[in-house]
């Protein structure tokens, strides 16, 4: 067997290592997006296969007899080019996906990046004046919830709130973004697993009323969200997007492992 991970994820990592303590041929894929990524146990590669062919490509030039899809279950591109190079191919194709966590009906779920920040646009934190720009804007919002917005859906997805000149945001991301950003924005570098005590003060000091988050599941970013309710902060959560159709899924690294002796 030669199993191919398209990883980047703790799951994808901790898949990599079972395989490679029982000797079995794994090679890691990561899309290149992080700077100083996370590496795997066995062989990796890094960056992208040009595409569903160049994909079905590399499946055939190795001799993949397996895939696991393990990505982010936000990149959607990888998950459909892997779905058709599989297809193509014959190469039996697994998704191993987190499960997301589970939905509060305090919070507003849209169904993508840009539904979300036609919400921000509309929500009426803005009412408070810009002249709280500055470095006295926490002790004048620290009372949260504020009327700032917590943007934490990745440096990919700036775009989608440039054009807001209204609102005052924090941006969180793990490597600086390369595109447009909100224009009343204060950026935060910051890689997880984050503490309930560490996001409540991150909120009060940033006087936020408002978090945008991606239902990316998990316990590494899962504080935000209990220091949201705990602080009162509205949340808008971004629903993830659609596997292909026929996916085989799993949510744990012993159900994956055992797919590949069973396959």
């Amino acid at each position: 067997m030669r199993i191919l991970i398209l990883g980047g994820t703790g799951e994808a990592r901790a898949l990599a290592a079972r395989l490679a303590a029982e000797d079995t041929d794994v090679i890691s894929s990561l899309a290149g997006r992080v700077r100083q990524p996370r590496l795997p146990e066995g062989r990796v590669r890094i960056g992208g296969f040009g595409g569903a062919a160049g994909l079905a490509a590399f499946l055939k030039e190795e001799g993949i007899t397996h895939v696991v899809d393990a990505t982010h279950p936000f990149a959607g591109t990888i998950s459909a080019n892997a779905a058709r190079a599989a297809g193509e191919t014959g190469v039996p194709r697994l998704v191993l996906r987190r499960p997301g966590w589970d939905p509060d009906p305090s919070w507003n779920s849209v169904a993508d990046i840009y539904e979300a920040a036609a919400v921000v646009r509309d929500w009426p934190g803005a009412a408070v004046p810009a002249v709280l720009d500055g470095p006295g804007v926490a002790a004048a919002v620290r009372g949260s919830p504020g009327e700032a917005v917590f943007l934490t859906t990745g440096r990919r997805d700036l775009a989608a709130f440039a054009g807001d000149r209204e609102h005052r945001f924090l941006v969180r991301t793990v490597d600086p973004p390369e595109g447009s950003m909100p224009p009343r924005a204060t950026l935060i570098l910051d890689r997880g697993p984050y503490t309930v005590a560490g996001e409540t003060r991150l909120m009060r000091d940033h006087g936020i009323g408002l978090l945008v988050t991606k239902n990316s599941g998990g316990p590494m970013t899962a504080a935000k969200l209990e220091a949201a309710r705990n602080l009162g902060v509205h949340v808008v959560m971004v629903q993830r997007p659609p596997l292909p159709p026929g996916s085989v899924t799993v949510p744990t690294v012993a159900e994956a492992i055992h797919w590949i002796g069973g396959s």
